[in-house]
């Protein structure tokens, strides 16, 4: 599930922009056989060392040169000038490297190895102009879009973020133990929102059964953005379903340490500083525990996963490593096909196609169109009803919505599942402006200021946030119409996030461009009863968009995968 962004523009720039880099007219140069070898060995890291890592100890800021306003876009072999519009009023930061004086030899040495290096490790997704490439692994791959070096990012906000992500795995755990504040926080919700009506009516049947999740398991993602104005670290959301990119994140990280242990010298950049990413070894490793706590020794994980998925390696990726490591057996299912060959047994056990399901992990299930016929909504009842472990249960699912993020910013509310002051103290520092349409007052400031605020529905993945003037429309279309409309959707303030220029690598081809960036940090939570298994940060995910884009999904098409460069 990919995040929207809430940066904003507001006044209109215009920069140039060349095509640096594509194929197919490359010009190679000849070496010697020894030299070869010598390249092949950086491009091929073995699977173990890719995944079997932990993050960095955080660096020491490094000194900051300027960059010129000019921008540059990158195709292979040949220059061809395009012109980008960009709405932008945040102020471009001076860049820990002088992108305008970069060779452009040395660039297009960097794309022709960074493309080499995804397709040897599986940075990959499916090509969406490949009929099959959602349905049959290998058949129509490209590799994942990414940026060709990573976001300078200041030590202390990261180390912020990761201290973070243990708090808000035990605050959704507190959160999905209260069925009162879930059912009464979306009552009104449930009311304009049918999608969110659905999910709250399979929660009320398993509150009504008394129905016990003594194992939870939470793979989480919190996402903030850098406001340039303040220098506050603020969340934009935290994602509780499907938090996806665990494995092509890893991967990023290893492809950009790459290219600076080949190039940094020249570009005068550390790959020390680039921090390690654990995502998929901590991911693997809460499936494991959680698959150990559920004691069945032929009990499978199940991965729900859409009908077409072209992001399916970055799923992949977390099933071949739980099996390397720990000889655990993962099947894919879709919801139709699980509601086709789910069984619920006398004692909780849920079988699906005769095997036994130790742990549900939902890499779909999270917005209305994963839900096409009442086949799917069967399914996801039959399996909340089950005794296997859900990733997320309907309960953790139902506390990382928009309209529960928007509650839990007002005062004192945390204090109602959190006893520790300093815990509840770190995250309201990281809280942006949340409101409810019920607020008068600043639904008229929104409407005089639309460019100061996001519209957010009760949506996830991408692409269903309202901006700009349409903000204003919407809300003056909700005030003639006098109904509950309004209670779909909840108000943030917007965030100014610092631009900055970048290499955008998508499709085989580098665009130069300015940008932001999102940094998304994994936490997983694993509790079985009382007694609390697992509670770590777990790596991060940073995407990284052009700055006159307003949403901000990778697998929605809006945002490249991108690493950190701690300064």
């Amino acid at each position: 599930m990919g995040a929207a962004y809430s940066s904003c523009s507001t006044h209109s720039l215009t920069f140039s922009s060349q095509t640096l880099f594509s194929f197919p007219t490359v010009t190679t140069k000849t070496s010697s056989k020894s030299n070869l070898e010598s390249k092949f060995n950086t491009f091929l890291y073995p699977t173990n060392k890719i995944f079997n890592t932990h993050l960095a100890k955080p660096i020491k800021t490094m000194a900051q040169t300027s960059f010129p306003c000019s921008g540059l876009a990158v195709k292979c072999g040949k220059v061809e000038e395009v012109e980008t519009h960009e709405e932008g009023c945040l102020r471009k930061a001076p860049p820990v490297l002088d992108y305008h004086g970069i060779d452009q030899d040395l660039i297009e040495e960097m794309v022709y190895d960074s493309l080499v290096w995804s397709s040897l490790h599986g940075l990959v997704v499916g090509d969406k102009s490949a009929q099959r490439s959602g349905k049959v692994p290998g058949v129509g791959l490209v590799h994942a879009p990414f940026a060709l070096l990573p976001v300078p990012f200041p030590e202390s906000h990261w180390t912020q973020a990761c201290e973070l992500a243990p708090i808000f795995s035990e605050l959704v755990d507190r959160v999905s133990l209260d069925g009162k504040f879930l059912q009464d926080s979306l009552s009104r919700t449930k009311k304009a929102d049918s999608f969110t009506s659905r999910l709250l009516d399979i929660h009320s049947k398993m509150l009504e059964i008394n129905k016990k999740e003594e194992i939870r398991l939470g793979l989480h993602r919190s996402d903030y953005m850098l406001d340039e104005k303040t220098k506050l670290l603020l969340q934009i959301e935290l994602n509780t379903i499907s938090s996806s990119f665990p494995g092509l994140s890893c991967l990023v990280n290893e492809l950009q340490r790459s290219l600076l242990n080949q190039h940094g010298e020249d570009l005068g950049l550390d790959p020390k500083r680039i921090p390690s990413n654990s995502a998929v070894s901590h991911f693997v490793e809460a499936f494991a525990k959680a698959w150990n706590e559920y004691n069945n020794p032929r009990a499978v994980v199940m991965f729900v996963v859409q009908a077409e998925e072209r992001n399916m390696y970055d799923q992949h990726w977390l099933s071949a490593v739980l099996n390397e490591r720990h000889n655990i057996k993962t099947i894919r299912k879709t919801l139709a096909e699980i509601d086709a060959e789910g069984e619920l047994l006398p004692d909780g056990t849920l079988l699906v196609g005769g095997k036994a399901i130790a742990v549900v992990y939902f890499r779909a299930g999270y917005a209305p169109n994963d839900y096409p016929s009442e086949s799917e909504w069967r399914a996801r009842l039959l399996m909340e009803q089950s005794s296997a472990i859900k990733c997320p249960s309907i309960s953790y699912h139902l506390a990382g919505t928009k309209k529960i993020q928007q509650e839990l910013a007002k005062p004192n509310v945390l204090e109602r599942f959190l006893d520790n002051k300093e815990d509840i103290a770190k995250l309201r520092e990281c809280f942006a402006g949340l409101w409810s349409l019920d607020d008068s007052d600043i639904v008229e400031k929104a409407i005089e200021k639309p460019e100061l605020f996001v519209m957010k529905p009760q949506r996830e993945g991408g692409g269903n946030n309202i901006y700009g003037v349409d903000v204003r429309e919407t809300l003056q279309r909700l005030q003639k119409e006098g109904t509950d409309g309004n209670a779909a959707y909840i108000l943030m303030q917007r965030i100014f996030p610092t631009v900055f220029p970048t290499f955008l690598m998508r499709d085989g081809i580098c665009h130069k461009d300015h940008a932001i960036s999102e940094l998304g940090i994994y936490g997983a939570y694993l509790r079985n009863k009382d007694k609390v298994i697992m509670n770590d940060q777990c790596g991060f995910l940073m995407r990284t968009k052009i700055s006159s884009s307003d949403e901000g999904g990778v697998a929605a098409g809006f945002a490249v995968l991108d690493s950190i460069y701690l300064t």
